[in-house]
């Protein structure tokens, strides 16, 4: 199994910032082909480390790292990534990928 780890920044305009994610950019990426899973955090993130400008973490779900890049090469995807611009910039998001194994 592959995952991606989203973790947002807190945004400027929180109240903009929810109404796209939930309305437009979730429905959007739940159309993602193979997309397995698509979970968010509830509530406050706290950080172990001392970070305190996360705001929200998303977790996405696929069969393998192929089968996860070949869902954003598609058309869905690729308007994935153009909304994910919309909610936040490079400077304030950190994307993660990576397989997970069951220990």
């Amino acid at each position: 199994m592959a995952k991606m780890t989203v973790i947002y920044k807190t945004p400027k305009d929180i109240s903009s910032f929810e109404k796209h994610y939930y309305e437009v950019h979730i429905p959007l990426a739940k159309k993602l082909p193979g997309l397995i899973k698509y979970e968010v955090s509830n509530g406050s993130v706290r950080s172990t480390t001392g970070h305190s400008d996360v705001y929200l973490v998303a977790n996405l779900y696929f069969d393998s790292l192929e089968t996860m890049m070949e869902s954003f090469k598609s058309d869905i995807g690729q308007q994935c990534a153009a909304d994910r611009r919309i909610l936040a910039s490079d400077d304030e998001v950190q994307i993660y990928v990576y397989d997970v194994k069951n220990t």
